[in-house]
Protein backbone atom coordinates (compact mmCIF):
# COMPACT_ATOMS: atom_id res chain seq x y z
CA UNK A 1 0.00 0.00 0.00
CA UNK A 2 3.02 2.56 0.39
CA UNK A 3 2.47 3.24 -2.91
CA UNK A 4 -0.37 4.49 -2.75
CA UNK A 5 0.44 6.78 0.26
CA UNK A 6 2.65 8.32 -1.83
CA UNK A 7 0.22 9.14 -4.50
CA UNK A 8 -1.25 11.59 -2.48
CA UNK A 9 1.16 13.53 -1.08
CA UNK A 10 1.33 17.16 -2.63
CA UNK A 11 3.98 17.44 -4.94
CA UNK A 12 5.45 20.36 -3.68
CA UNK A 13 6.17 22.37 0.01
CA UNK A 14 5.06 25.51 0.41
CA UNK A 15 6.26 27.76 3.17
CA UNK A 16 4.55 31.76 3.53
CA UNK A 17 7.45 33.89 6.18
CA UNK A 18 6.54 37.17 6.50
CA UNK A 19 8.79 39.90 6.12
CA UNK A 20 9.21 41.33 9.63
CA UNK A 21 8.00 37.83 11.43
CA UNK A 22 11.26 37.35 13.74
CA UNK A 23 10.25 41.25 15.63
CA UNK A 24 6.35 41.28 14.94
CA UNK A 25 4.73 40.39 18.17
CA UNK A 26 3.43 36.64 18.01
CA UNK A 27 -0.45 36.05 19.60
CA UNK A 28 -1.62 32.91 20.83
CA UNK A 29 -4.67 31.89 18.86
CA UNK A 30 -6.94 28.53 19.13
CA UNK A 31 -7.49 26.29 15.74
CA UNK A 32 -10.18 24.37 14.76
CA UNK A 33 -8.90 20.81 16.17
CA UNK A 34 -8.73 22.95 19.61
CA UNK A 35 -4.90 23.13 19.33
CA UNK A 36 -3.07 26.44 20.18
CA UNK A 37 -0.55 27.95 17.82
CA UNK A 38 1.53 31.14 17.84
CA UNK A 39 0.90 34.33 14.93
CA UNK A 40 1.48 37.10 13.92
CA UNK A 41 -0.39 39.91 14.87
CA UNK A 42 -1.15 42.96 12.73
CA UNK A 43 -3.70 46.06 12.87
CA UNK A 44 -5.67 47.73 10.01
CA UNK A 45 -3.65 50.09 7.83
CA UNK A 46 -0.73 47.88 8.27
CA UNK A 47 1.54 46.43 5.26
CA UNK A 48 1.72 43.20 4.94
CA UNK A 49 4.49 41.44 3.07
CA UNK A 50 6.62 38.24 3.09
CA UNK A 51 8.02 35.88 0.68
CA UNK A 52 6.56 32.81 -0.33
CA UNK A 53 8.47 29.55 -0.99
CA UNK A 54 8.26 26.48 -3.54
CA UNK A 55 10.08 23.17 -3.24
CA UNK A 56 9.32 20.49 -5.21
CA UNK A 57 9.79 17.30 -3.62
CA UNK A 58 12.94 15.13 -4.63
CA UNK A 59 13.26 14.16 -7.85
CA UNK A 60 9.96 16.43 -8.71
CA UNK A 61 9.06 18.99 -11.13
CA UNK A 62 6.24 21.08 -11.04
CA UNK A 63 4.22 22.38 -14.13
CA UNK A 64 1.44 24.71 -13.33
CA UNK A 65 -0.50 27.23 -14.53
CA UNK A 66 0.42 30.35 -12.33
CA UNK A 67 0.89 31.21 -8.81
CA UNK A 68 -0.75 33.77 -6.94
CA UNK A 69 -1.35 35.01 -3.00
CA UNK A 70 -4.51 36.14 -1.65
CA UNK A 71 -5.18 38.10 1.23
CA UNK A 72 -8.58 37.17 2.31
CA UNK A 73 -11.12 38.40 5.86
CA UNK A 74 -13.55 35.88 5.94
CA UNK A 75 -16.40 34.59 8.51
CA UNK A 76 -17.98 31.43 8.93
CA UNK A 77 -21.00 30.85 10.56
CA UNK A 78 -20.94 27.49 12.36
CA UNK A 79 -24.50 26.19 10.89
CA UNK A 80 -22.64 26.40 7.30
CA UNK A 81 -19.11 25.23 8.41
CA UNK A 82 -16.82 25.39 5.37
CA UNK A 83 -18.58 28.50 3.26
CA UNK A 84 -17.28 31.69 3.85
CA UNK A 85 -18.29 35.02 3.30
CA UNK A 86 -15.04 37.22 1.70
CA UNK A 87 -15.59 40.73 2.94
CA UNK A 88 -11.74 41.43 2.01
CA UNK A 89 -10.17 40.09 -0.68
CA UNK A 90 -6.76 40.84 -2.36
CA UNK A 91 -4.94 38.96 -4.59
CA UNK A 92 -0.65 39.18 -5.91
CA UNK A 93 0.09 37.09 -9.20
CA UNK A 94 3.40 35.73 -8.23
CA UNK A 95 4.29 33.54 -11.30
CA UNK A 96 3.06 32.62 -14.44
CA UNK A 97 2.53 29.38 -16.05
CA UNK A 98 5.34 27.16 -16.43
CA UNK A 99 7.83 24.29 -14.64
CA UNK A 100 9.81 24.70 -11.29
CA UNK A 101 12.39 22.31 -11.17
CA UNK A 102 13.77 23.52 -7.47
CA UNK A 103 13.08 25.37 -4.60
CA UNK A 104 11.87 29.50 -5.46
CA UNK A 105 11.42 31.99 -3.53
CA UNK A 106 8.58 34.87 -4.12
CA UNK A 107 8.31 38.05 -2.48
CA UNK A 108 4.90 39.71 -1.83
CA UNK A 109 3.74 42.91 -0.41
CA UNK A 110 -0.22 44.25 0.34
CA UNK A 111 0.08 47.77 0.82
CA UNK A 112 -2.01 49.77 3.92
CA UNK A 113 -4.63 47.01 4.06
CA UNK A 114 -7.84 48.27 5.52
CA UNK A 115 -8.76 45.55 7.87
CA UNK A 116 -12.19 46.91 9.77
CA UNK A 117 -12.72 43.98 11.93
CA UNK A 118 -11.12 41.68 14.33
CA UNK A 119 -10.12 38.51 14.60
CA UNK A 120 -12.57 36.89 16.62
CA UNK A 121 -13.93 33.16 17.47
CA UNK A 122 -17.26 32.70 19.02
CA UNK A 123 -19.52 30.93 19.79
CA UNK A 124 -22.02 30.25 16.54
CA UNK A 125 -18.95 31.93 14.22
CA UNK A 126 -15.45 32.89 13.54
CA UNK A 127 -13.88 35.83 11.41
CA UNK A 128 -10.25 35.26 10.25
CA UNK A 129 -7.66 36.55 8.34
CA UNK A 130 -5.59 34.22 6.27
CA UNK A 131 -2.92 34.28 3.25
CA UNK A 132 -3.84 31.79 0.99
CA UNK A 133 -1.25 30.38 -1.62
CA UNK A 134 -2.48 28.49 -4.57
CA UNK A 135 -0.59 26.95 -6.99
CA UNK A 136 -3.03 25.83 -10.17
CA UNK A 137 -2.58 23.18 -12.14
CA UNK A 138 -4.12 21.00 -14.94
CA UNK A 139 -4.03 17.67 -13.40
CA UNK A 140 -3.50 16.40 -9.61
CA UNK A 141 -5.74 19.76 -8.67
CA UNK A 142 -4.17 22.82 -7.54
CA UNK A 143 -2.23 23.05 -4.07
CA UNK A 144 -3.06 25.60 -1.61
CA UNK A 145 -1.42 26.43 1.70
CA UNK A 146 -2.51 28.70 4.37
CA UNK A 147 -0.76 30.97 6.99
CA UNK A 148 -3.57 32.74 9.63
CA UNK A 149 -2.56 36.27 11.52
CA UNK A 150 -4.33 37.99 13.43
CA UNK A 151 -5.67 41.22 13.83
CA UNK A 152 -6.89 43.63 16.94
CA UNK A 153 -7.72 47.28 16.30
CA UNK A 154 -7.31 50.12 19.10
CA UNK A 155 -9.84 52.60 19.88
CA UNK A 156 -8.90 56.27 21.76
CA UNK A 157 -10.68 56.89 25.11
CA UNK A 158 -14.30 57.62 24.75
CA UNK A 159 -14.71 61.62 24.57
CA UNK A 160 -17.54 61.06 26.45
CA UNK A 161 -18.00 58.51 29.58
CA UNK A 162 -21.10 58.73 31.55
CA UNK A 163 -21.79 57.10 34.34
CA UNK A 164 -24.48 54.49 35.17
CA UNK A 165 -27.32 55.32 37.30
CA UNK A 166 -30.32 52.88 37.97
CA UNK A 167 -33.01 51.81 40.10
CA UNK A 168 -34.43 48.36 41.37
CA UNK A 169 -37.58 47.72 42.62
CA UNK A 170 -40.39 45.61 43.83
CA UNK A 171 -43.36 47.67 44.97
CA UNK A 172 -43.36 47.64 49.14
CA UNK A 173 -40.52 44.96 49.28
CA UNK A 174 -37.43 46.10 47.84
CA UNK A 175 -36.13 49.92 46.35
CA UNK A 176 -32.18 49.33 45.24
CA UNK A 177 -30.17 51.96 43.63
CA UNK A 178 -27.25 51.42 42.20
CA UNK A 179 -24.09 52.98 40.55
CA UNK A 180 -21.20 52.03 38.26
CA UNK A 181 -18.83 54.91 37.29
CA UNK A 182 -18.73 54.53 33.80
CA UNK A 183 -20.47 52.79 30.61
CA UNK A 184 -17.54 52.30 28.78
CA UNK A 185 -14.61 50.14 29.85
CA UNK A 186 -11.07 48.51 28.24
CA UNK A 187 -10.09 45.52 28.03
CA UNK A 188 -8.09 45.79 31.39
CA UNK A 189 -10.38 48.36 33.06
CA UNK A 190 -12.01 48.08 36.48
CA UNK A 191 -15.97 48.56 37.21
CA UNK A 192 -15.72 50.69 39.92
CA UNK A 193 -19.64 50.90 41.56
CA UNK A 194 -22.27 51.35 45.06
CA UNK A 195 -25.08 49.72 45.28
CA UNK A 196 -27.52 51.44 48.01
CA UNK A 197 -30.48 49.71 50.05
CA UNK A 198 -33.32 52.54 50.41
CA UNK A 199 -35.65 49.71 51.27
CA UNK A 200 -35.35 46.31 52.22
CA UNK A 201 -38.76 44.24 53.05
CA UNK A 202 -37.49 40.55 51.51
CA UNK A 203 -35.19 38.66 53.25
CA UNK A 204 -32.42 38.55 50.63
CA UNK A 205 -29.81 36.15 50.56
CA UNK A 206 -27.22 36.62 48.40
CA UNK A 207 -26.46 39.20 45.71
CA UNK A 208 -23.83 38.65 42.84
CA UNK A 209 -22.48 40.50 40.04
CA UNK A 210 -22.17 38.96 36.53
CA UNK A 211 -20.51 39.80 33.06
CA UNK A 212 -22.38 38.44 30.37
CA UNK A 213 -21.80 38.53 26.98
CA UNK A 214 -24.47 37.95 23.91
CA UNK A 215 -23.50 37.08 20.44
CA UNK A 216 -26.30 37.33 17.99
CA UNK A 217 -26.23 35.86 14.35
CA UNK A 218 -28.23 36.94 11.67
CA UNK A 219 -31.00 38.82 11.28
CA UNK A 220 -35.28 38.89 11.61
CA UNK A 221 -36.62 35.60 11.80
CA UNK A 222 -32.97 33.89 11.83
CA UNK A 223 -31.45 35.82 14.31
CA UNK A 224 -29.90 33.43 16.36
CA UNK A 225 -28.55 34.46 20.10
CA UNK A 226 -26.25 33.01 22.48
CA UNK A 227 -25.40 34.03 26.06
CA UNK A 228 -22.74 32.99 28.16
CA UNK A 229 -21.53 33.81 31.67
CA UNK A 230 -17.64 35.12 31.99
CA UNK A 231 -17.42 36.32 35.00
CA UNK A 232 -19.54 35.61 38.72
CA UNK A 233 -18.77 37.92 41.18
CA UNK A 234 -20.00 37.51 44.97
CA UNK A 235 -20.83 41.53 45.74
CA UNK A 236 -22.84 40.27 49.53
CA UNK A 237 -23.80 37.44 51.23
CA UNK A 238 -26.27 37.64 53.95
CA UNK A 239 -28.99 40.22 54.69
CA UNK A 240 -28.81 43.93 53.91
CA UNK A 241 -30.63 46.88 56.08
CA UNK A 242 -31.96 49.85 54.85
CA UNK A 243 -29.57 52.08 54.18
CA UNK A 244 -26.90 50.28 53.69
CA UNK A 245 -24.23 50.36 51.00
CA UNK A 246 -22.28 47.62 49.26
CA UNK A 247 -19.13 48.84 47.16
CA UNK A 248 -18.31 47.28 43.62
CA UNK A 249 -14.65 46.77 42.31
CA UNK A 250 -14.07 44.42 39.43
CA UNK A 251 -11.17 44.18 37.54
CA UNK A 252 -11.85 43.00 33.89
CA UNK A 253 -8.49 41.77 32.92
CA UNK A 254 -9.17 38.21 34.32
CA UNK A 255 -11.81 37.65 32.12
CA UNK A 256 -11.47 36.67 28.12
CA UNK A 257 -12.94 39.60 26.50
CA UNK A 258 -13.25 40.83 23.16
CA UNK A 259 -14.13 44.68 22.36
CA UNK A 260 -18.19 45.27 22.01
CA UNK A 261 -18.85 44.61 17.66
CA UNK A 262 -22.07 46.02 16.45
CA UNK A 263 -23.72 44.81 13.58
CA UNK A 264 -20.34 43.72 11.98
CA UNK A 265 -20.36 43.19 7.87
CA UNK A 266 -24.09 42.54 9.11
CA UNK A 267 -23.71 39.14 10.13
CA UNK A 268 -23.01 39.49 13.77
CA UNK A 269 -22.70 41.75 16.25
CA UNK A 270 -21.21 41.22 19.96
CA UNK A 271 -22.25 42.86 22.94
CA UNK A 272 -21.55 42.94 27.58
CA UNK A 273 -24.02 43.28 29.82
CA UNK A 274 -23.45 43.73 33.60
CA UNK A 275 -26.19 41.82 35.08
CA UNK A 276 -27.04 42.29 38.65
CA UNK A 277 -28.67 39.14 40.42
CA UNK A 278 -30.46 38.94 43.91
CA UNK A 279 -31.88 35.81 45.80
CA UNK A 280 -34.03 35.78 48.76
CA UNK A 281 -34.30 32.64 51.19
CA UNK A 282 -36.65 31.18 49.05
CA UNK A 283 -34.35 31.24 46.00
CA UNK A 284 -36.31 33.45 44.50
CA UNK A 285 -34.11 35.58 41.71
CA UNK A 286 -34.37 38.96 40.95
CA UNK A 287 -32.44 40.71 37.61
CA UNK A 288 -31.24 43.83 37.03
CA UNK A 289 -29.20 44.25 33.54
CA UNK A 290 -27.27 46.73 32.02
CA UNK A 291 -25.01 46.95 28.58
CA UNK A 292 -21.67 48.05 28.33
CA UNK A 293 -19.37 49.13 25.50
CA UNK A 294 -15.46 47.40 25.69
CA UNK A 295 -12.95 48.78 24.01
CA UNK A 296 -9.83 47.70 22.91
CA UNK A 297 -6.52 50.34 24.34
CA UNK A 298 -3.57 50.10 22.47
CA UNK A 299 -1.98 48.29 25.98
CA UNK A 300 -4.92 46.08 25.95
Amino acid sequence: MNFLIGAFKPACNISITFSDGKSRKQVPMKKENGKTIMVSLFQSKESIAGKVSIEPLQGKKIEHLGLKVELLGQIEMYFDRGNFYDFTSLVRELDVPGDIYERKTYPFEFSTVEMPYETYNGANLRLRYVLKVTVSRNYGGSIVEYQDFMVRNYSPPPSINNSIKMEVGIEDCLHIEFEYNKSKYHLKDVIIGKIYFLLVRIKIKNMDLEIRRRESTGSGANTHVETETLAKFELMDGAPVRGESIPIRLFLSPYELTPTYRNINNKFSVKYYLNLVLVDEEDRRYFKQQEIAIYRQQDS
